[in-house]
């Protein structure tokens, strides 16, 4: 079946080639585009054809023929998200929030997309662990992952993510210790210090909240640690976060 469609993919790509002069689309957006939609069920009555720039797919927003945002939030799609994704280079905003039929995990790939700055996917049936290389992503300033069906520990590459405004992984199976940086190689969320929304609540975090964590140049705002198995005592260093607002 995965041979087959291979085939599929490679003859769609091949048809770009030779009709480029007249389709508005990127060749490779659109074989991506066609990839998610052979993966998912309950897609846009209007996405047909191969020419989704050119033809205005619902949902789908481009610059120059390349697909620069993709919302298809509260649609009841079914399916997967397609390995192809990943080669959106031009990506900013991939939104699939409220489709809880989404499931399986999310591309080990998806640290490809560089220019992503939106990464919305909440309340919908993602499985697995997060992607090591998700680090990658350093363009982020919202990632929201909660309410789906996340598990495994938390990648220490998400303290990469220095421009994040946003990290929200509340309501899922994630377990283990926060991850802090080592001082030398090894990244962790104690690197996030434009942060303002810090949402841990409803997983399976356990062991001690790490006093590293938290430093006076933090603008942290909202902290939730609510619904885990945290032991331990609270660290005195939360209290050099002048900002917080909500814990």
């Amino acid at each position: 079946m995965r041979s087959r469609t291979g085939a599929f993919m490679l003859l769609i790509l091949l048809f770009f080639q030779i009709s480029s002069v007249s389709a508005l689309t990127n060749s490779i957006d659109a074989v991506a585009l066609l990839a998610l939609k052979s993966e998912l069920t309950g897609t846009p009555k209007n996405w047909k054809g191969f020419d989704p720039c050119g033809t205005n797919w619902v949902g789908i927003s481009c610059s120059n023929g390349r697909v620069v945002n993709i919302s298809l939030s509260n649609l009841n799609l079914q399916g997967k998200l397609s390995a192809d994704i990943s080669t959106l280079s031009e990506l900013v905003t991939l939104d699939l929030t409220s489709n809880s039929n989404i499931t399986g995990p999310l591309p080990p790939n998806i640290g490809n997309l560089k220019k992503l700055t939106e990464l919305n996917l909440m309340g919908c049936g993602f499985d697995g662990q997060i992607p090591e290389s998700i680090g990658n992503l350093e363009k982020l300033t919202k990632l929201s992952l909660n309410s789906n069906k996340f598990n495994g520990k938390i990648p220490a590459s998400m303290g990469r993510l220095s421009k994040l405004y946003w990290f929200d992984i509340a309501d899922n199976q994630i377990e283990g210790e926060i991850p802090v940086s080592n001082g030398t190689s090894s990244p962790g969320l104690d690197m996030l210090l434009q942060t303002v929304h810090f949402h841990f609540g409803k997983n399976k975090l356990s062991g001690k909240i790490p006093k590293e964590l938290f430093t006076s140049n933090m603008t942290l705002k909202h902290l939730l640690f609510d619904g885990n198995l945290f032991t331990g005592e609270i660290p005195e260093s939360l209290s050099l976060v002048k900002t917080l607002v909500v814990l």
